[in-house]
């Protein structure tokens, strides 16, 4: 490269001061010198490097800098080497572009041939999924040499694909690792925690490199950065131990391996994993649209079933023909539904990679067992869940968890257990997230509760209602903040999720013997089984799951408050009534409760009665949006066209609740 182009890009200066706070690390760290002095020049580097552009290493740099800056004087230098690097790929990455652009040469594009770049993305997360849950079992047993085979083979053809279209930093990193495991299933190298860490850390490398190419699909260039000469370096010592100096064999892809020739003659790569004839893939937007399309048939077939002109005409085979057309338009709804649902194997694997590294961060030994890893939900639902399950089992870690030495002490084995359950019961999904540790404290809870204002010297509450004040913005009864949670934010974020997605949490806990969290969910988003209901001329659509029963009130049941709060005794305790004609104004037929139909309902495990005039009936409705200008109204959480051709408002409990009462 001309000098001039090397003036030019600023981060190649900011690569040379890293390398001179690495070398004052090397020297200052094993001196002992406190953290708050190279939190210092760690501070300098991220402000000059935003300054200039280089947001992910401005973000990189300033992490670093509080965490040193916390230590202070116990600061001693190691555990730097992955910040290190981190901070160099950051560099690396847009100077190598930055470089390319200023000699007027484009960066790899991938508008050549998106549909093959986009197979090759998808097959290599594949791959990639399935490569760290089968190393966190090969970490548990070793000898197992079907899925060092396994993993092998995953890198071979990730190796493969990746040197077909020349992206040279993933072929390098994959090739590099195949090598190591082509030792182990050759018995000359033995898998330990160290082999499962350096591959563990190749993956990682391997899906932002293959996140980066995915942002060029949309025809821009994108800029893979070379390999990490580090990770390349730790991966090579590992299968020799005299290498000091990094890889230096030179890479070649073996095309009758991992290419085959097309009709037109160009090379085109070979997946490695057989490819099942009965099955194929589908981009998800298509399925989106094919349940849209599902759902305005169903509605359609509901509308010719309720026209009151069929109800004149007595021809026995149409009505033979419409039971036909209901049952066949019923088949194809579940057919498209059971299209979008995926095992939620998928999301409790990548779980067990977060129990290993934040269990080994905590200095705590923790086991994690899951089951039911073949029950079947949305796959929307499975995306909007990762978070919470993240959170949770962040927090059982963290605070449910006792440390070894304690958990001996109190007659408990050392090994921790989490367990992760999935079944189907009543037309929903159950997620069980466990436990063994020290459970909730519920004087730790309330003290903590009246503290911050959210109750009342003397309040009397159940155990279900002090289990639930965990779920409050901000609340936290850790004693001190760590890397891994005590802030005070996670399991607020996780209840507004379940929420989002029409579920609820429930909470079991014994002192001293651990907490599960039960996450009810729906099996879909895009339908829901309501009881449609009647309030004057008007219905509405109650979800079921939120309707523990209904009934009709006696004039001895029904009582107030300070001439206020309209309260009906159920079971022995006094429910609040909120009538829903006031709530949406409309006029009903009758304003006597007497008159009316209750439905015991629940919202944030407080129980309410929402009065009505009549049950219409029970009805699977396919859930409109309302658009934009009427997303946010308090109460509703979407249109359904009914039978009859009107629209009925899907009610929000939540929502009903919480304004009622505000």
């Amino acid at each position: 490269m001309p000098d001039t182009i090397v003036s030019e890009i600023p981060g190649l200066n900011l690569r040379a001061q890293l390398e001179e706070l690495a070398a004052d690390l090397v020297v200052g760290g094993s001196g002992g010198m406190a953290g708050a002095e190279f939190a210092d020049q760690f501070r300098r580097l991220a402000e000059r490097a935003g300054s200039e552009g280089y947001a992910e290493a401005a973000g990189i740099a300033t992490s670093v800098a509080q965490r040193l800056a916390r230590e202070g004087a116990r600061f001693d230098g190691t555990g730097m080497e992955a910040d290190l690097s981190r901070l160099r790929q950051a560099l690396d990455s847009k100077i190598d572009c930055q470089s390319q652009a200023a000699k007027s040469v484009p960066a790899i594009s991938l508008a050549q041939d998106p549909e093959l770049i986009g197979d090759f993305v998808v097959e290599s997360r594949e791959h990639l999924e399935s490569i760290e849950g089968r190393l966190l079992d090969l970490e548990r047993n070793p000898d197992d040499m079907e899925t060092i085979h396994a993993v092998f083979r995953s890198f071979h053809t990730i190796k493969g694909l990746a040197g077909f279209l020349e992206f040279t930093p993933i072929r390098d990193v994959a090739h590099e690792v195949e090598t190591l495991l082509d030792l182990a299933r050759n018995s000359k190298l033995a898998i330990d925690p160290a082999v499962v860490d350096v591959v563990l850390e190749s993956a990682d490398y391997l899906k932002e490199a293959i996140g980066i190419v995915e942002g060029g699909l949309s025809g821009e260039p994108v800029c893979l950065a070379p390999a990490d000469r580090g990770l390349l370096h730790r991966i090579t010592r590992l299968f020799d131990p005299g290498n000091q100096t990094g890889p230096i064999a030179q890479i070649e892809v073996t095309q009758s391996l991992d290419t085959a020739l097309s009709a037109d003659g160009n090379a085109r790569p070979v997946l490695q994993k057989p490819v099942d004839a009965a099955s194929v893939r589908v981009e998800t937007a298509k399925l989106d649209y094919l349940m849209d399309m599902v759902g305005e048939m169903v509605i359609a077939q509901s509308l010719i079933r309720h026209n009151p002109s069929l109800a004149t005409v007595q021809d026995p085979r149409l009505a033979a023909d419409l039971s036909q057309l209901a049952r066949i338009t019923g088949d194809v709804q579940r057919t498209a539904m059971d299209m979008r649902m995926i095992p939620i194997g998928q999301l409790f694997q990548r779980t067990g990679r977060l129990v290993r590294d934040l269990s080994r961060k905590a200095g705590k030994r923790v086991e994690l067992v899951t089951v039911g890893e073949d029950t079947e939900l949305d796959k929307t639902i499975a995306e909007e869940l990762s978070d919470p399950l993240l959170h949770m089992v962040r927090n059982s870690i963290d605070h449910g968890i006792e440390p070894p030495g304690l958990r001996e002490t109190s007659g408990k084995n050392p090994v921790a257990k989490i367990r992760l359950a999935a079944y189907h019961n009543g037309g929903q999904i159950i997620i069980e997230i466990s436990d063994d540790g020290r459970g909730l404290d519920r004087e730790k809870i309330l003290s903590k509760a009246q503290k911050n204002g959210l109750l009342e010297n003397g309040a009397h509450l159940s155990d279900n209602e002090v289990f639930n004040l965990i779920f409050e913005p901000g609340f936290s009864t850790a004693e001190k903040i760590t890397d891994i949670s005590g802030r005070g934010v996670g399991m607020d974020v996780v209840r507004k999720h379940v929420q989002k997605l029409r579920g609820r949490i429930e909470i079991q806990s014994k002192r001293g013997q651990g907490t599960t969290f039960f996450l009810r969910l729906p099996l879909t988003l895009a339908i829901i089984e309501g009881l449609v209901v009647k309030v004057g001329r008007e219905q509405y659509i109650v979800p079921i799951f939120a309707v523990k029963e209904l009934f009709r009130p006696t004039p001895e049941s029904l009582s107030t408050i300070h001439g206020k709060d309209e309260m009906v005794l159920v079971r022995g305790c006094l429910v609040p009534v909120i009538r829903l004609y006031q709530y949406f104004g409309v006029k009903p037929k009758a304003e006597n409760p007497c008159d009316g139909l209750l439905l015991v309902a629940e919202s944030h495990e407080k129980t309410f009665c929402l009065l009505v005039d009549e049950l219409v009936g029970k009805q699977e409705v396919v859930i409109k949006s309302l658009g934009e200008r009427l997303k946010n109204i308090s109460g509703i959480a979407g249109g359904a066209i009914l039978g009859d051709g009107r629209v009925g408002l899907i009610l929000d409990m939540d929502g009903v609740f919480r304004r009622e009462i505000q």
